[in-house]
């Protein structure tokens, strides 16, 4: 379920996650649009941009990493027709390696897969065991300044090659022992690429990137050295580090090997869980947004208040009735300050007592803010209590189911709507909410039905009719939505949600200036109706469109800033501000918002996604202090992209 209605949110997010409240929602929107245009975040597309590159050839033997030496006998020259073809054969196979994941090498990973050389099929036959090497050069640092250069060099290739074989058998001690001679003839990448393999192998992450470091040293674009430290870095968990190296590694391969592309992803995801679960169990517990709340007190339909509150004097002494009385005035302020004092005025009531007939709705109000706040077992107990003390107040069914869903616990949200159904199957906010269950997890034939129903019950209820137009655009059927949102104008030409929500839709179909219309009818309809409480999503959306029709950067951060003045616990407003910074290249300042919005994000999944674009972001900026090289080249092809729309 959601902590505001669905029809309150963007109306053309996939909302699939089982918390699906603005945050998810505001998330849903941003990924979607990242992913429809690549060149507002190339680096901070792990998440949106690389993931959809098509995997390539990856060379686990380069051209350049070729012994010069031939080592092919005299008498191999002399082979057969037959001989030589497949020799050629495999000399092509070799040089077109598989992807890391699919090494030639069966059983190996590609943080195991050493730099091979090419090898005689009469040679491949024989056993891999170091010691039937007759001619293997004894070196040691005291010996091999003594020698020539080109000596070096030659005994160097030999070394690699038996330390390929030596790999090859599994016998990794042996083959630290030759690649470490080797390096000391000639200190070379692969030499430190290929040991570091053997260190991965046998689990020693610490050498692993102590190799490694020494390989990039030589060769900082070294992929397969990035590639295998990183993967080490993860062992490790220090996902920082390991995110780094696989950003670099898909930058200086284009973002087309598809395996560290997902390594990037994996990697984001770690490091937002890490950091998230820190966050969340220091997260201080606070209620979110004035219109978040309000939007999600709308999704159900205005009922009068309890017998006897408009009459119950609010006394300076402590008297339940009075509390619930003051609470329910500060409730219509609709404000942030008013939603604060109405929370704490429904503690104080219950604290109080004497509440009578209305106990089981002090219950209920009190729960539905321990619920916005975060107190998802507080919340449950409360709405339990407030169905023991009046089982027919079916909203109490409906708000827990909410908290079941969010909790991942479909079955009891399930129950919780047939027993609400069993108690009243004339209430229209029963089947709108279970609506909205169906509709966030992709049930859209099921949503529209429950929608219509609510329509059948109650057609006054605007929310209903909204939603189901976008349900029906969700499933494919365009005409009849749109159809749908032109009854909603005549039926509800006042209703500002009207004009949002049909915007949007004309917005994702590309057809900006009706877009823009609407929202600008929506945002003076929100002045006109709700001055001190205004929605600011037709702010927001009409950035989002000045953006993608003129790429009118300044317009659109001058409409979030007024959100944010508005309501500045928006995330929505946080979150499209970071957007198009980042577009702008002004990626520190962009990063500062991502952080705000995940200081903003309510659950433990909002946080996630917020901190997911937060360290893509931040790798962002440690690639261009790491590696200009690689920025520059990030920068010439965000340039070949399609530009924003």
């Amino acid at each position: 379920m959601s902590a505001e209605p669905i029809a309150a949110r963007s109306a053309v997010t996939n909302s699939s996650g089982m918390a699906s409240s603005a945050g998810s929602s505001m998330w849903g929107r941003l990924t979607k649009w990242a992913s429809e245009h690549k060149a507002v975040v190339y680096t901070v597309g792990t998440i949106a941009t690389i993931t959809t590159g098509a995997g390539i050839a990856y060379y686990l033997t380069r051209p350049s990493d070729i012994s010069p030496r031939d080592p092919r006998s005299t008498a191999e020259k002399k082979k057969s027709k037959k001989e030589r073809r497949i020799a050629k054969k495999q000399t092509a196979d070799l040089q077109t390696e598989p992807p890391p994941a699919e090494p030639r090498d069966a059983g190996k990973s590609p943080a195991l897969a050493v730099e091979t050389v090419l090898t005689p099929l009469s040679d491949l036959a024989k056993p891999a065991a170091v010691e039937a090497e007759p001619d293997l050069p004894q070196i040691d640092e005291a010996t091999v300044d003594s020698l020539p250069a080109e000596e070096r060099k030659q005994h160097a290739a030999t070394l690699k090659v038996a330390g390929n074989k030596a790999f090859g058998s599994k016998n990794y001690n042996a083959a630290i022992d030759l690649y470490s001679k080797a390096i000391v003839c000639k200190p070379d990448p692969i030499f430190y690429s290929n040991r570091a393999a053997c260190y991965n192998a046998l689990g020693d992450w610490a050498k692993v990137i102590e190799d490694t470091t020494a390989a990039l040293a030589l060769d900082s674009e070294y992929v397969k050295a990035l590639n295998r430290r990183g993967n080490a870095y993860e062992k490790l968990e220090n996902y920082s580090e390991a995110l780094l190296d696989y950003t670099a590694s898909c930058i200086i391969d284009g973002f087309r090997n598809e395996q560290s592309a997902q390594s990037v992803e994996r990697l984001l995801k770690k490091l937002a869980e890490q950091k998230g679960k820190a966050i969340l169990a220091g997260k201080e517990k606070k209620l979110p947004s004035a219109g978040f709340i309000s939007n999600y007190l709308n999704s159900f339909r205005p009922k009068p208040d309890p017998t006897g509150m408009d009459s119950t004097p609010i006394p300076h002494s402590a008297n339940g009735k009075g509390h619930m009385r003051a609470g329910l005035n500060a409730l219509k302020k609709k404000t942030a300050a008013g939603y604060e004092e109405a929370a704490q005025e429904f503690e104080k009531a219950i604290e109080a007592g004497g509440l009578d007939t209305t106990e089981a709705v002090a219950y209920n109000l009190r729960g539905t803010f321990r619920y916005l706040r975060g107190d998802n077992l507080e919340a449950l107990g409360d709405l339990s209590k407030s169905i023991e003390l009046w089982p027919q107040l079916t909203q109490s069914y409906v708000k827990r189911a909410s908290i079941h869903l969010e909790l991942g616990d479909r079955d009891a949200a399930t129950k919780d709507f047939e027993d609400a159904i069993s108690v009243n199957p004339k209430d229209g906010d029963i089947f709108y909410h279970r609506a909205q269950l169906h509709f966030i997890l992709g049930e859209f034939a099921e949503a529209a039905q429950d929608y219509q129903t609510s329509i059948d019950i109650d057609p006054k209820f605007i929310f209903s009719h909204i939603q189901l137009g976008v349900t029906q655009y969700k499933m494919g059927s365009v005409a009849s939505s749109m159809a749908t949102f032109r009854r909603c104008v005549k039926n509800f030409d006042r209703v500002p949600d009207v004009y949002n929500y049909y915007g949007e839709l004309l917005l994702d179909q590309q057809k900006y200036e009706e877009a823009v219309e609407k929202f600008d009818m929506a945002v003076e309809m929100e002045k006109q109706t709700k001055p001190l409480g205004m929605n600011v999503l037709p702010l927001i959306n009409k950035a989002l469109a000045l953006f993608q029709w003129k790429q009118d950067f300044n317009e659109a951060e001058k409409l979030c800033q007024k959100a944010l003045i508005i309501d500045p616990e928006c995330d929505i407003a946080v979150a499209t501000m970071a957007q198009l910074l980042l577009q702008q290249g002004n990626v520190t300042e962009a990063l500062e918002y991502f952080e705000r919005a995940a200081s903003l994000s309510r659950t433990e999944a909002e946080i996630v996604n917020a901190l997911s674009y937060a360290e893509a972001t931040r790798t962002q900026l440690q690639v261009q202090q790491n590696y200009p090289q690689l920025a520059a080249r990030l920068q010439g092809m965000s340039a070949g992209l399609p530009s924003m729309r």
